[in-house]
């Protein structure tokens, strides 16, 4: 499709969505409409209509959610599911019924099965029930996908279904109540030299492995797919570059400065065993491939840190 006119980003002032409108503005959209929670709440009918009423947007990047890492998840299952499910369901239908021209539903790794086959494939996403500390996370998200599919057979509507991995960056949460596993572990390392702590503790055995997307990046992928992708078959979004929690964690000691003893407490839960994504279907359909080397991302993310935390 043409670049859109007026495109509205649900969790436009969020962390990846403040990369999705700086390059929605640098792409010209004319205009770029940011529903902000103390005047939309996403969750209720009425706030989406008048969200919709108040944009008028031709297309709507829905990047609103609830998110937060594995204690976050394990202690607030139901608002994770229940918000999740009906800020997405809502909005694509209530998007529906006002001929939006283009919806673009954003999922979660979390969607895939919890022993899924490495790398991850679109076509494996229904062979088993995702992890347990985050699937009502993830399959709230993953009726996004049945919902568009559905939609579009029956409507002819436009909307399609992204899967970003991990995202890390900087603007990303560092609250430890809520963090996920990047911004977390680079707080307990500095907090710890600073303080002059012998070491840190980390979660599980450091066995499970991950994928990490910079959100510039994601941001990127995302908008090359609204410009240029028209098919509710889901898309991976990825680095394809794989590294265990372990060596994660002695990567961002080493970057931060932090040369005390990293503890592992294996009471704590390891998450899924492996997460990485085969990306080739992005290149092949929208022309993606993430462009930010790991170790250098990391660097840019601790140095954001390091600024705004005094």
């Amino acid at each position: 499709m043409e670049r859109p006119k007026r495109v509205a980003v649900t969790g436009g002032a969020g962390f990846l969505g403040s990369y999705v409108v700086e390059k929605l503005k640098a792409r010209d959209a004319a205009e770029v409409f940011v529903p902000r929670l103390e005047a939309y709440d996403l969750t209720q009918l009425d706030a989406i209509k008048r969200m919709l009423t108040d944009a008028q947007p031709d297309v709507i990047i829905h990047l609103a959610a609830k998110v937060g890492g594995i204690g976050a998840n394990r202690e607030h299952p139901a608002e994770f599911f229940y918000d999740n499910l009906m800020m997405g369901v809502q909005l694509m239908h209530e998007a529906w019924r006002a001929e939006v021209a283009k919806f673009v539903a954003i999922g979660t790794v979390c969607a895939y099965p919890k022993h899924t086959p490495v790398p991850f494939k679109e076509e494996d996403l229904w062979k088993g029930y995702p992890e347990e500390t985050n699937a009502p996370y993830g399959l709230a998200k993953k009726m996004l996908l049945v919902q568009s599919q559905a939609y579009r057979q029956q409507y002819g509507f436009n909307s399609i279904f992204l899967l970003p991995v991990n995202l890390y960056g900087p603007r990303d949460n560092f609250d430890p109540a809520s963090s996920h596993v990047i911004p977390a572990l680079i707080k307990k390392c500095i907090d710890a030299r600073e303080s002059g702590a012998e070491q840190i503790v980390a979660w599980g055995d450091g066995s499970p492995t991950r994928e990490f997307l910079y959100a510039e990046d994601a941001a990127e992928g995302i908008l090359l797919a609204t410009e240029r992708y028209n098919s509710s078959e889901p898309v991976n979004l990825g680095s394809a570059y794989e590294i265990s929690i372990k060596e994660l964690v002695e990567m961002i000691a080493r970057l931060t400065g932090f040369e005390g003893e990293i503890v592992w407490d294996t009471s704590k839960p390891n998450g899924q065993p492996r997460r990485k994504l085969d990306t080739s279907r992005a290149q092949e359909r929208f022309g993606f491939e993430a462009r930010t080397r790991f170790e250098e991302g990391l660097r840019e993310t601790i140095r954001w840190y390091e600024q705004v935390r005094r």
